[in-house]
């Protein structure tokens, strides 16, 4: 198994700690990822980061896709992979209709749909078998739709790769699960109990099936994010944690279409889940918040204590043997605990 560094979207400065993001490089972490919402983008700060380390691989986690053309994200991977000596990973994401509505001002469409024909088109630009045209649901290449001048023509990358870029999917429902098993390198879950892959197998062996090129574990990547919090008071760990999840399961969508709140009932919690919607919706959100369950937080995060740390690590380290668990994306920039995760999982 291997550990990456999550950075998430900035705030109203751009702060990228780029002494922990080298320290991180240093001891042996795999990759270090970007975020945007709206506000910084996920690309600028990938490349920042890629201009000042040497060997650590930067991802995006994750590219709005509605944000941007397929070729466009295809581009850009290109460019960055060949300026970092194939240090660049692709992940993209659906990101959600408040967002893509209300900020990028087009439609939310058929998230499903766009991954699958986003990643496809792609892995055309990529290859350069052929002049690229598509013609899907949400996209077609050459456009000739509404407004179309008529003269677009299929064209093929100017920019050579060396190496197949990775890509990788932010995604949690069944049928996202099942897409980005299909046609990614790899999937994120926002948070993941181990010892709970039962969770995404059928969809993930729907998808490999789909595939039908032989498809496995071996190959195919997952990577959740984990918030990782060292300190001696369990309960003072937590409390921003519960308030991420809070937002998370009561906050991202409506009362009935929630994609958080449906897997956090997956995961067993779904009472809980239920009442920190409510509470969320109504505004009540310190309420809503310390409903959160400590055993949520525990089991998709680690907290606490170092030897408590340590302790919890050895449930990711049993999944990573099992093949569940591809990389842990550390939350945290605390060089200690960044340190002590790398003793225990490298």
């Amino acid at each position: 198994m291997k550990l990456g560094l999550l950075m998430g979207y900035a705030g109203r400065k751009i702060n990228l700690p780029l002494d922990a993001i080298r320290a991180a490089e240093q001891i042996g972490y795999d990759s270090v990822w970007t975020a945007e919402a709206y506000g910084n983008d996920a690309v600028t700060a990938a490349t920042w980061i890629l201009a000042h380390t040497k060997t650590i691989k930067v991802g995006t986690s994750i590219m709005q896709m509605p944000a941007r053309t397929p070729a466009m994200a295809a581009m850009t991977a290109m460019s960055l992979a060949q300026l970092s000596g194939d240090r660049f990973i692709i992940g993209v994401g659906a990101s959600g209709p408040q967002v893509v509505e209300g900020w990028h001002g087009v439609p939310y469409g058929k998230p499903v749909t766009r991954l699958k024909e986003y990643v496809q088109i792609m892995r055309k630009i990529f290859e350069r078998q052929d002049a690229l045209s598509f013609d899907g649901k949400e996209y077609q290449i050459p456009y000739r739709g509404p407004g179309s001048t008529g003269l677009g023509k299929p064209l093929k990358s100017i920019v050579h790769i060396d190496k197949p870029i990775p890509i990788y999917a932010a995604t949690l429902t069944p049928a996202g699960v099942a897409a980005a098993a299909e046609v990614a390198d790899g999937f994120f879950p926002v948070w993941m109990d181990p010892e709970q892959y039962h969770v995404f197998a059928e969809p993930i062996a729907k998808g490999f099936a789909a595939a039908g090129n032989g498809k496995s574990l071996d190959t195919f990547a997952i990577c959740p994010f984990v918030t990782a919090v060292m300190d001696d008071d369990v309960a003072k760990c937590m409390a921003p944690i519960k308030a991420s999840m809070a937002l998370y399961i009561g906050g991202m969508g409506a009362k009935g279409k929630n994609f958080y709140t449906d897997y956090a009932t997956r995961l067993g919690f779904g009472e809980a889940a239920a009442k920190i919607q409510d509470l969320y919706l109504a505004g009540k959100k310190e309420e809503a918040t310390a409903l959160v369950p400590d055993a949520l937080v525990d089991a998709c995060h680690l907290v606490g204590p170092a030897p408590r740390i340590k302790e919890r690590v050895q449930r990711w380290i049993a999944a990573g043997k099992q093949k569940h668990v591809h990389s842990m994306l550390i939350r945290s920039d605390d060089p200690k605990l960044l340190e002590l995760l790398a003793k225990e999982v490298l």
